[in-house]
């Protein structure tokens, strides 16, 4: 299984560096993401390839794919589906939103208001949603990939906390260094890559992975260090806001999915100590002071990463 794992993950890893050039390691967070069953938050600056990436990730496992175009005039209803009366037969019909779909790009998710990014509260974290008292599954595997831009950019709104704790990981593409952005000018000359992309894995597949990463074992002893850092940021008086349980239970699945995206049958501290950082910085909230100090969320849990003994 375990070879049967590491091939599969990587045609979709080799398909999407076809069209993503040099951004190997970001790649593989949104596979661990998606092989955990989480969701990715995608952060840069416009024209970085967040867009492209998610569209690429979705058209790789050949799935339904649905794009939602945040914009300050959408509402839950544009992100769920609605309920309206069919003058035909009197009687009332859902319709179902994009959201029904296997990966869902949310683009640009924070140029929309707070209320209408809540609608997907219930989505990411229970994979359904409840319109008119009832229940409506979504289909399976369900992915959510968000891009954003930086906060300080004209025209967003910060992202409510309950809604930053759903994303799994938080992703920053950057930049191409010099080779790769020429290679990406050549790649285009005559049509984009994206054009000639096709699906190397069925829907059905990324469901038995995401069945064989909750199977890779975990030592007691490494799961008392995850604890240990997330009880650390709790304590931490440079933050008013601390890592949530379901911070650390995602990263303990992340976890799981990196040492099986690895080849390994059981959970190191390193996968935690690598996964610390995208897991669980966009998930802590800095005091005032600490906050206009210059100190980063990254800043923070790399000095706990620093202060708590890892287990031998």
């Amino acid at each position: 299984m375990t070879m049967e794992f590491n091939e599969t993950a990587g045609l979709i890893e080799k398909n999407l560096e076809t069209v993503i050039k040099g951004k190997g390691e970001s790649i593989r967070l949104i596979l661990i993401s998606l092989f955990s069953g989480g969701h990715t938050l995608l952060e840069d600056s416009p024209g970085t390839g967040k867009t492209t990436l998610a569209k690429s990730l979705a058209r790789s496992i050949g799935g339904i794919f649905h794009r939602i175009q945040f914009t300050p005039d959408l509402l839950p209803a544009d992100i769920t589906g609605s309920t309206f009366y069919n003058q035909k037969d009197g009687a009332f019909t859902f319709r179902e939103g994009p959201v029904f779909a296997n990966v869902v790009l949310a683009d640009e998710i924070n140029r929309t208001s707070p209320r209408t990014q809540s609608a997907l509260l219930e989505v990411m974290s229970e994979n359904q949603i409840t319109i008119d008292g009832d229940r409506r599954e979504l289909p399976q595997p369900f992915f959510v990939v968000a891009t954003q831009n930086p906060g300080d950019y004209h025209g967003t709104y910060p992202l409510p906390e309950a809604q930053l704790d759903r994303f799994a990981v938080k992703v920053k593409l950057g930049y191409p260094d010099f080779d790769n952005e020429v290679d990406i000018l050549y790649s285009q000359n005559d049509v984009h890559p994206f054009e000639t992309l096709g699906p190397v894995i069925s829907c059905r597949q990324i469901i038995e992975l995401q069945e064989a990463v909750r199977k890779v074992a975990f030592d007691r002893s490494v799961a008392e260090y995850l604890v240990r850092l997330v009880e650390a940021s709790r304590t931490d008086e440079r933050l008013r806001l601390g890592v949530s349980p379901r911070g650390s239970l995602t990263l303990y699945r992340t976890s799981q999915a990196r040492a099986k995206l690895l080849g390994r049958s059981f959970v190191l501290p390193d996968d935690i100590h690598s996964l610390a950082v995208p897991v669980l910085a966009h998930r802590i909230m800095l005091d005032t002071k600490a906050k206009y100090s210059g100190i980063s969320n990254e800043d923070i849990i790399k000095s706990i990463l620093d202060k708590v003994p890892v287990p031998r």
